[in-house]
């Protein structure tokens, strides 16, 4: 008997068997389907992280003071008055491999306008900021140099600080009066939507010149943080080194004496994150596949079932001349079959799940294509593997016993 005619009576039986085989399938379905919504999800948290975290600026490097330390309690990073506006003139001035400087002073404050208002994150900053940070407005304009000299009290709003004091993204707030901390300021600007970048939500922010936040804000000298352009991503290392030797230089550290601050590479936190969510999309991706084992042992079982319940029909075909292997191939097709149709299925029902999850949840998804063909395989394969024992033991009955089975 040929191979065609092979498939041919597989596929009979598998229609005549119509709501076991859709059983059988059902595992083979959930694991394929599991495997490449899981990994798309994991996919697309990846990238959409990475895009986010380059939207920074490849060559961003992030300066943050040190860490307080009272009664043998140590605060956090930037809890100490380690920084000053004079370092941050210091690095624009002196470093070779920096492009541009942008020093802040933050603190949290409440905002209210009319009726609305919310708590936010108040940074103090320079004119470029923007350009450091790779930041842009949607509406307005950014403070300049001359209001930064003269402590002007006038503010960039992120445009979930307008949603949470107006209910909605309304630019008509420009050019009104905002009191932060019952301190009136004119709002000359909204800045474009970035969103969370895993650390903090540049949405969720008010800018403005540094001078006046040190004044009217913070009552302190002190920043907490700056943000330093590299001339180029490839000089990165070069200028985190020059970086440390200027401040600690500054800072009047001796050889023996830690670092008062902390230099962040946007490089490598970008590295670590992917290599995060990889590890997050291989672990989702291996939980997934489990079920596909699951599946096959399903396959198995259900097999073994037909076998039993064919064994007269086999002990005939024997009878008028089938071999082994005809029945071996026959029953060996019928589980690859069945696990090609739930894998097929299974493809279909990860790709709408997938997409389905991108749209009612607003997470980014991303469908790959080596999921697909490996989940695809896998599948192959669990019907091969798992149908072998069953197919063999068909092909093994005799033909006497097999005939006189009741």
């Amino acid at each position: 008997m040929n191979i065609l005619e092979s498939i041919r009576i597989a596929i009979r039986a598998i229609r005549v068997n119509k709501v076991r085989s859709i059983l059988t399938m059902l595992g083979i379905i959930i694991g394929v389907g599991a495997v490449i919504a899981m990994v798309a999800i994991g996919s697309g948290a990846s990238a959409s992280v990475t895009s986010k975290i380059e939207g920074l600026g490849s060559n961003l490097l992030t300066i943050t003071a040190g860490q307080s330390n009272s009664g043998g309690v140590r605060g956090g990073m930037g809890s100490a008055a380690t920084l000053k506006m004079s370092d941050a003139t210091l690095l624009a001035e002196k470093g070779t491999y920096i492009k541009a400087v942008a020093p802040v002073a933050s603190t949290n404050a409440q905002v209210i306008y009319a009726s609305g208002n919310t708590q936010t994150n108040i940074y103090g900053t320079t004119v470029t900021y923007l350009d450091v940070r790779n930041t842009s407005l949607s509406a307005g304009r950014f403070f300049t140099e001359q209001e930064m000299n003269q402590y002007k009290r006038v503010v960039v709003l992120g445009p979930t600080v307008v949603e949470g004091l107006l209910g909605t993204l309304d630019y008509s707030i420009i050019g009104k009066t905002v009191k932060i901390n019952n301190i009136p300021f004119q709002v000359i600007g909204v800045t474009a939507s970035e969103g969370s970048s895993g650390f903090s939500n540049s949405d969720d922010m008010i800018l403005m010149p540094i001078t006046t936040a040190q004044l009217r804000l913070t009552g302190s000298e002190s920043i907490r943080q700056i943000f330093v352009q590299a001339a180029s991503p490839d000089v990165m290392t070069k200028a985190q080194s020059e970086i440390t030797t200027l401040l600690r230089s500054a800072h009047k550290l001796s050889a023996s004496d830690e670092d008062d601050f902390s230099t962040t590479n946007q490089a490598t936190v970008l590295e670590t994150m992917q290599s995060v969510t990889q590890t997050l999309s291989m672990l989702l991706g291996g939980i997934a596949a489990i079920s596909l084992i699951v599946g096959g042992i399903g396959i198995m079982n259900i097999m073994l079932v037909s076998v039993t319940e064919r064994t007269r029909e086999i002990g005939i075909r024997k009878a008028i001349g089938a071999q082994e292997t005809d029945i071996l191939l026959q029953f060996l097709i019928e589980a690859v079959i069945l696990s090609v149709m739930g894998g097929i299925i299974g493809i279909l029902l990860g790709w709408g799940g997938s997409l389905g999850v991108s749209k009612v949840v607003g997470m980014t998804t991303k469908v790959s294509m080596f999921s697909v063909i490996l989940a695809f395989t896998f599948s192959a394969l669990i019907g091969i593997v798992f149908g072998v024992f069953p197919a063999k033991k068909a092909s093994s009955l005799n033909p006497i016993d097999a005939l006189r089975y009741e």
